[in-house]
Formats: structure tokens, sequence, C-alpha cells
């Protein structure tokens, strides 16, 4: 109950995660994440109804509504937002312990910068198709995630919209995480050191020694956080289903004032947390902080056109 986790993503493993620590008891869990709860997301992420499809309630506030009814004793924090170098000393402040559930190594690169700088354990999550993998990274004790991967993974990587998934592979790589964060948050000896790969349709399982970070690594050995500084880092990111996010206009945003405005472009609903835009092919999901993403193209060009005709420069 003392324990402050920090999960960053809740779509298919972050949402059972979470699910998971909130019922084990930990006491305060903030999570974030920038996407909204899609019908197509019900596969896999068993935090989320119908009812939040329709909606389009952002993922970290439907968790949290969803965890106060599994177990009103957990404190949990949503912040609807995207994990960025200029925000993440904010949203990750305060954590004992920090979860991935992420489907991209741009913001895993990040928490890991973060944790190693600030000395704060985390867990490694991944699932794709029927794949599932995870690593405890302790800092100044195991390897850090750019000991493992050096360099991000060249060229298109799978994610669930794009490769689908097996909601077991989700359901596998977030029990043993979970675990795992249990064994971190009560200080067990029994933490796996190793980098764990399982894929549940071939049965191919695989253990890569994690047990020491390296001296020449750039991140935990010379200590260059250069994901932290953002460096290189698009303010425009694709966001693997046919869409593009802009976060390049962080500024508030009265979602009622902009339903009026833009009505007699196109079709137009939304509620206090998201505004939804129909202008055909396009649509446009914009949020209270200025945030978009524009679905029906991902030519960030055109993306970007279509939020300064829109939304406003």
């Amino acid at each position: 109950m003392k324990a402050r986790v920090v999960i960053v993503g809740c779509g298919a493993t972050g949402s059972a995660v979470v699910s998971l620590l909130a019922r084990a008891g930990i006491g305060y869990l903030r999570i974030v994440d920038r996407d909204y709860v899609e019908a197509s997301n019900l596969q896999r992420q068993n935090l989320f109804d119908e009812c939040d499809a329709a909606e389009s309630v952002p993922k970290a506030i439907a968790a949290c509504k969803r965890i106060a009814a599994v177990n009103s004793e957990v404190k949990a924090e949503p912040r609807a937002s995207d994990l960025r170098p200029e925000n993440a000393a904010e949203l990750l402040a305060g954590a004992h312990l920090i979860v991935d559930g992420t489907d991209n190594f741009e913001t895993r690169y990040l928490i890991n910068d973060y944790c190693v700088q600030n000395s704060v354990p985390w867990i490694y999550t991944a699932a794709v198709g029927s794949y599932a993998a995870t690593m405890n990274i302790i800092p100044g004790t195991t390897a850090c995630l750019t000991c493992m991967f050096p360099q991000s993974p060249a060229g298109p990587v799978e994610t669930c919209d794009t490769a689908g998934i097996l909601n077991s592979a989700v359901n596998f790589a977030a029990s043993v995480a979970a675990t795992e964060a249990i064994k971190l948050l009560t200080d067990s000896a029994t933490i796996r050191r190793t980098l764990l790969s399982y894929d549940l349709w071939t049965n191919e399982r695989a253990e890569v020694i994690a047990d020491h970070h390296s001296p020449d690594c750039r991140t935990c050995g010379q200590r260059d956080f250069v994901h932290l500084q953002g460096e290189g880092r698009p303010h425009i990111t694709l966001c693997g289903r046919n869409s593009v996010q802009i976060h390049e206009h962080a500024r508030p945003i009265d979602l009622s004032e902009m339903s009026k405005r833009l009505t007699a472009h196109g079709s137009v609903r939304h509620n206090e947390f998201v505004l939804k835009f129909n202008k055909a092919p396009f649509e446009i999901t914009l949020f209270p902080d200025g945030r978009a993403i524009i679905k029906g193209t991902t030519d960030t060009a055109l993306a970007r056109t279509l939020y300064a005709r829109y939304i406003g420069s």
C-alpha cells in the first residue's frame, strides 16, 4: 500500500498490468497514456468496455474509473498525456517503480534515460503477435535497455494495430511483469535478471543474461542521456494505425468553443476529455492540451496542414 508505481502506456499490456497491480493492492498508481479507447482495443484490453469506446474516453481516465470500482483503497491518478522529454520529470516523479506498457522504442529509451539518471527501477515489457518479452532494469545493478539494444530496431516495428496480437500473449507478458513488480517492491531476492522472451504459438523460449551493466553503454556507462535531452526526437509522431499524432502545439483548448467553431465544417462531438471532428476521409481527435491525433493519413505534412486549417497554427 505504500508503493508508488507509474505505468506508461495503458493499451494491451499496460491495462493488464494496471489491473493486476490494482487488485494486488499497490497503494498508488499513476497511469500515463496519450490515447483513447476504440472498439478494436477491446479484444486485448481488459479494463475497458464498449461504452468507453463509444465515448472515446482517454485510456488513462477509463482505467482509473475501473480501478476505483475494483479496489477503492488504491489511489489512481490518470494523466492523459504523451510522455516527452519536456514532461518526463513531472509525469515520472515520485515513482518507486516504472512499468513499461508502451508500443515503441522511442518512449522506452526515454524511460530508460530517466530511470538511469534518477536510479529508479523499471520493467521493460512488450507483446505483439504471439510474442512476449520482459526484463527488469535496476540502474547500477542490471543491464539497462541501451546495454541490450544499443540502437532502436531498424525499419518499421510491428505493433498490435499493424500485426495483430494474441490476447493471451498480452496476459502472459503482463503476469510476468506484474509478478516481478511485486518482487521489486517487496525487496525479494528472487528477481529475474534476464531478458525473457516467449512465443506462445511456437513455444519458443529464450533468455539472455542481463545481470550486469556495461561500462561502454552510452546511457548507464557514459551517462549520456540523449533521449531525455530530446535530441533528434520529432515533434510529430506516427501512431501506427494510419494516423499521425501532433503534440507540438501545447496550449489549452476549450473543447466546447472549438466544437461550435467546427460544426459548420463537419461532424463534431465532444465530452470533457476529448473532441472528435470528422471531415471525410479524415478524423481529428483533439485533447484539451492542444494535442491531436489525425486519422486517415500517415503523411505528416498533410496532418500539419489539417491541424492548422481546422484547429489553428
